[in-house]
């Protein structure tokens, strides 16, 4: 039983900071002049966004952050992935 417990928290330990690495790289180039149609946006895109895309729908559902130049549920997403990670 040990043995099980031990191997999920590592794969969750995994699939947590890859998911960062992956949300990191995703703020990276979005600060670049990359097209949306090049191949690493829209692999970034397409496995960040169904994390994101909750946390989004949630922050407007309560009218937080509206009118901010910048999308805060990426950040409130990461945050929450950290605190994730670290209490694995």
């Amino acid at each position: 039983m040990n043995t099980l417990l031990y191997i999920l928290q590592m794969t969750l330990s995994v699939l947590l900071g890859a998911l960062e690495l992956l949300m990191l790289g995703r703020a990276i180039l979005s600060w670049l002049p990359l097209e949306e149609d090049n191949a690493l946006v829209r692999f970034l895109h397409v496995m960040t966004e169904p994390v994101i895309a909750p946390v989004r729908l949630l922050l407007e559902r309560m009218n937080l952050f509206q009118g901010l130049p910048i999308d805060m549920s990426f950040f409130v997403t990461f945050i929450l992935i950290s605190i994730l990670s670290m209490m694995v």
